[in-house]
């Protein structure tokens, strides 16, 4: 199935208290991002220029610069969630260059970052080869994009033993599940759909590495 380069799909409005909403159940998740973090911190060189894409309240990004002396950037389209995550970074005396902007026309000139990280959000882009593209532009050679992403074939029990770790309330563990089946599900790629988009990408090849209900994309300039 060829992916369309555009999808005609803007994703649910994260402002205002929708945002606010969903940075608080974040919060749930940060055993996760601390593992992630962690992870990519034994992988990446000290004072490498790292960018995350649609960093949300900025969970990911705060962890990691934690962990060593990097140039830490998250990028998101969201005005709301650029306040809050500046405002958690503050909070957790980090620095990170949180701002405003969409990832089809990233704001940064070519050959920037070492690293680019996309957890659980390329599956919304609405122009995702082009998307793809500008990761490719603004990544250095040598460099690396990692899309850790939700599986189109994620079973609806699968789903459910993944909220069910989560710490989160009845109404919110109800609400979660109507989202991924009705829309993250929906949303998701194939391994397959990832490997042809890649291939019409200016990397042109990709790895993915299934875990869980999801899996990673990893990308090479």
């Amino acid at each position: 199935m060829l992916i369309n380069q555009d999808r005609g799909y803007k994703g649910i409005g994260m402002e205002g208290r929708i945002a606010t909403w969903y940075a608080k159940n974040t919060q749930k998740d940060m055993a996760e991002f601390r593992s992630l973090a962690d992870r990519l911190s034994k992988e990446i060189p000290a004072h490498s220029r790292v960018l995350e894409v649609a960093p949300g309240p900025g969970c990911l990004s705060i962890e990691l610069t934690k962990l060593g002396q990097y140039e830490m950037t998250g990028l998101d389209i969201s005005d709301t969630f650029v306040e809050i995550a500046t405002a958690n970074a503050q909070k957790e005396s980090v620095k990170v260059d949180f701002r405003q902007g969409n990832v089809s026309a990233m704001p940064f000139d070519d050959n920037t970052f070492d690293l680019i990280v996309c957890r659980a959000a390329f599956k919304n882009f609405s122009q995702p080869l082009q998307a793809m593209n500008e990761m490719y532009r603004v990544l250095k050679l040598g460099g690396h994009a990692i899309i850790a992403d939700l599986r189109k074939d994620a079973s609806l029990e699968e789903v459910d033993d993944y909220i069910k770790k989560t710490d989160l309330s009845r109404i919110n563990l109800l609400l979660y599940k109507i989202i991924f089946r009705f829309v993250l599900i929906p949303r998701a790629y194939s391994k397959q759909q990832f490997v042809e988009m890649a291939s019409r990408s200016r990397f042109g090849k990709s790895e993915i590495i299934e875990s869980g209900i999801g899996f990673e994309v990893i990308l090479g300039k």
